[in-house]
């Protein structure tokens, strides 16, 4: 049960990833999540680094589609500066959202990475949909709603079983 929580990937920021490995095993397309996985959550724009990051993934030939749980304003705010299409009060993990982005990217699931900073949405999510699930740690915790939160909690009860029959290690120490 827990197994569906666990990413393929695990990174520190999405400036971490290495986009050539993944355009070379046949990746084309990025779904991301947009709090906390590309800005912070009270962050209105896009960072200077951030649209330098998003030039470099869009010159290595992906097609990027943001899959926000936030509502329209908000993403659309972030996102129309970047010329990024999006899909606001996704729902995630429900798969309806999902399945728009990747009509959106004109992509199958085997082609298309989901990046996103929790478990319980972005991975179960993308894990449910055959997604390649890549986990970031969350830019700004302190600044996550309620709902999070609470998903956290349930991340934190997760992580525990999961370390428990040897399928989760902190980072280093694998």
């Amino acid at each position: 049960m827990f197994e569906r929580l666990l990413p393929n990937m695990r990174v520190h920021s999405v400036y971490d990833i290495d986009l050539n490995v993944l355009y070379a095993e046949g990746v084309r397309g990025i779904i991301t999540d947009l709090d906390n996985t590309l800005v912070g959550a009270k962050e209105p724009l896009a960072t200077p680094e951030l649209v330098i990051w998003l030039d470099k993934v869009r010159e290595a030939g992906f097609k990027v589609v943001i899959v926000s749980n936030n509502n329209e304003t908000r993403v659309g705010q972030f996102a129309a500066p970047l010329d990024i299409p999006f899909v606001h009060a996704a729902r995630k993990p429900t798969q309806g959202a999902f399945r728009k982005a990747l009509a959106i990217l004109g992509l199958k699931a085997e082609h298309t990475v989901m990046i996103g900073d929790q478990m319980m949405t972005d991975v179960l999510g993308g894990n449910r949909m055959g997604l390649y699930t890549i986990l970031v740690a969350p830019i700004s915790p302190a600044d996550e709603g309620v709902m999070t939160k609470v998903n956290r909690g349930l991340e934190r009860f997760a992580l525990a079983r999961l370390r428990k029959r040897g399928l989760w290690y902190e980072e280093g120490t694998k």
